[in-house]
């Protein structure tokens, strides 16, 4: 099965290049996505680019987003329900209809960087070693201002049909459903097909725990 890779901010198609081989050798066709993030690029520049993804596969693909990109993974089920064959979040939940996309940290002559390492101290990075922590702030990639501010629309009620796995790292699945339960988490809410699945990691798993991170996805794509 195509199993389409979408990284969260700062980050590019290589960060799931650890993923890639694991999930070839389980007989996938892993797809990594690199995002339009340089100068003007809009939050629907990024749409469009996974939509192409999703018509370029064979068959219909999983569509796997990542911590923010997970909202990226839910559009696509919006735009093509019909195509996509299952989303799985990881470490994140879709932003609802008319929210803005990431608007999460100043931005700086138009672009909101990589804001070090404070903002994660705790669970999210608490796995990631000095190493890894240097390599990640080095490549991390200032997201366009158009991007973060860009206003989510969803239309499509067939969305909801899509089967979805929401792979939970640095919090459990009990705490992801309290927050569904308190109304925190609308669109997943509402998903008919939910499953939830515990990963012991920070919120980099395709980082710091690469192959049991594909051995979840691998198991989770439905038979094409």
């Amino acid at each position: 099965m195509d199993i389409l890779l979408i990284a969260g901010l700062w980050l590019d198609g290589s960060a799931w290049d650890d993923v890639v081989p694991a999930l070839e050798a389980r007989g996938h066709r892993p797809v990594p996505i690199t995002l339009p993030s340089q100068g003007a690029a809009t939050l629907d520049d990024q749409v469009a680019a996974v939509l192409a993804a999703v018509d370029a596969a064979s068959g219909n693909p999983m569509v796997v987003g990542h911590s923010a990109a997970c909202t990226l993974a839910w559009l696509a089920a919006d735009a093509r329900p019909e195509r996509v064959a299952k989303v799985v979040c990881i470490g994140g939940f879709p932003a609802a209809d008319g929210q803005p996309y990431a608007d999460f940290f100043e931005l700086k002559d138009g672009v909101m960087p990589f804001p070090g390492w404070g903002p994660f101290e705790g669970p999210d990075s608490a796995d990631l070693d000095d190493e890894a922590r240097r390599a990640f702030a080095a490549a991390a990639i200032p997201v366009p201002g158009g991007v973060t501010k860009g206003v989510v629309r969803l239309a499509d009620e067939r969305r909801f049909d899509v089967p979805v796995l929401l792979v939970c790292p640095e919090f459990t699945p009990a705490q992801a459903e309290e927050w569904m339960a308190a109304g925190d988490v609308p669109e997943l809410a509402k998903a008919g097909r939910l499953d939830l699945v515990d990963l012991d990691s920070g919120h980099w798993p395709m980082i710091t725990k690469p192959a049991v991170l594909a051995g979840l996805l691998a198991d989770a794509a439905p038979e094409s």
